[in-house]
């Protein structure tokens, strides 16, 4: 450390790093799912409807409820502890994931997952905030954001590695059995290297202990602020359609053209989904945070414009008569897509009270996952079987043009946004340092 609370560039540096690593894991247990859905489904005879159940609300609904009480104990104990334990919880849960043998089994692992991811981003966004300022917040949440694209580049990656010479040589058991033993022996290592920080270490000059005032009284301060209200519709309309895009992409590509070699086209996603997504998380935050010096409102116009050219895209994708037209599609939707992860992270930090960092990022990961990942695969898989008399290729894409469109209420939440952050970012400023006040005394 640098001074009482300052962590060295380097130290600090090399935690974003480990902490994107294991947000990372995190999306490959969730990829993988989506990655594998042809095989899984034919082993397990799964319907199109269980198949996005089991993607969606069978791991959203205890993904989002557990991590409430999960931040709630990251604002209060060892946020380095909680991660670890919960790293290594949705890693064996992963593990047995490979043993099950029917949608029941399944179903029950990707729920032990969903309860083990929920204590993953809390902690981490919590950790992340005490060791950057707000200038930079939304750069150092942008690079972890970037846990996401490389989560999903590595999934398809392990795929093609651990898949034999054909598509029937696919060994899924094999591939989440893997996976899960490895997550297990990140969590060792989150657990030894990593040093509980400070508190609101980059508010205050000097160490103090934040007063913590009831938790009822905190949770509707968070609830006041319309700004963060706007910004969890934003990206839960927005991530709606991408986890839907996610869970039936690599179903789509081989029922449009079976002949198309299996092993090829995920290390092709796997590098689209690296580079792109990456790339868009990457220069979304930076373009953030310096835009936002000039009008704190870019952080709300920024997003919405992304997913304005997202939804052409989108659609696009789902229409193209080749595999080929298709990934060139994604690969532009992908860019901008990944535009607005840094942005929004940044505003559910910044906006939260420092005690509340950990829930607010929960809170805001409720509404998310509830609608994007519970509701948007769910649904769309659910539309492909009520549209299945127009042959399987026609249905994907009827269901995907009308989950595209959810894309529009994502737009309008982030032009309020950009509307009410001035008042709020303001708000937010005072109120820590009414706290910091409170905690010199």
């Amino acid at each position: 450390m640098s001074g009482k609370n300052q962590p060295t560039k380097g130290y600090r540096t090399f935690v974003l790093i480990l902490l994107t690593i294991v947000y990372g894991f995190n999306f490959i247990d969730r990829q993988i799912v989506g990655i594998l859905a042809p095989f899984i489904q034919e082993d397990l005879s799964l319907t199109n409807t269980e198949l996005g159940l089991l993607i969606g609300l069978a791991f959203a609904v205890f993904y989002t409820t557990v991590a409430i009480p999960i931040a709630w104990l990251a604002d209060r104990y060892s946020r380095i502890n909680i991660l670890s334990i919960a790293l290594a919880t949705w890693s064996g849960f992963t593990a047995l994931t490979g043993l099950a043998t029917n949608f029941v089994q399944i179903g029950l692992a990707r729920m032990g997952v969903g309860i083990g991811e929920a204590g993953g981003s809390p902690p981490s966004h919590s950790i992340i905030s005490d060791m950057y300022p707000k200038e930079e917040r939304a750069s150092a949440l942008g690079v972890y954001s970037m846990g996401i694209p490389i989560g999903v580049m590595a999934a398809y990656f392990v795929t093609a590695a651990l898949i034999g010479a054909s598509s029937d040589d696919v060994n899924w058991r094999e591939i989440f059995i893997f996976l899960g033993v490895t997550g297990i022996i990140l969590a060792i290592i989150v657990k030894l290297v990593i040093r509980e920080p400070v508190r609101g270490a980059m508010e205050f000059d000097d160490q103090r202990e934040i007063e913590k005032p009831p938790f009822i009284e905190s949770l509707k301060t968070l609830l006041r602020i319309p700004a963060w209200w706007a910004m969890c519709f934003g990206i839960a309309f927005g991530s709606f359609v991408s986890y839907s895009k996610s869970a039936f992409h690599t179903k789509y590509l081989v029922t449009l053209d079976p002949n198309f070699d299996f092993q090829t086209l995920v290390i092709i996603l796997g590098i689209i989904n690296g580079i792109t997504y990456a790339g868009g998380a990457f220069f979304g935050a930076r373009l953030a945070d310096k835009w936002g010096k000039k009008d704190i409102r870019a952080y709300g116009w920024l997003p919405a414009i992304s997913i304005t050219l997202c939804l052409p895209l989108g659609i696009a994708a789902w229409w193209s008569s080749t595999v080929e037209l298709n990934l060139i599609f994604t690969s532009l939707f992908l860019v901008f897509m990944g535009i607005y992860l840094g942005p929004s992270f940044a505003i559910a930090q910044t906006l939260a009270p420092i005690h509340m960092r950990a829930m607010s990022t929960a809170l805001f990961f409720f509404i998310l996952n509830m609608i994007g990942l519970g509701l948007g695969p769910s649904i769309s898989g659910w539309m492909i079987d009520l549209f299945k008399e127009y042959g399987e290729v026609e249905s994907i894409r009827y269901a995907m043009t009308i989950t595209s469109l959810v894309f529009i209420p994502s737009i309008i939440s982030f032009f309020v946004v950009s509307k009410k952050l001035p008042k709020d970012w303001k708000e937010a400023e005072k109120n820590n340092l009414e706290l910091a006040k409170v905690g010199s005394r």
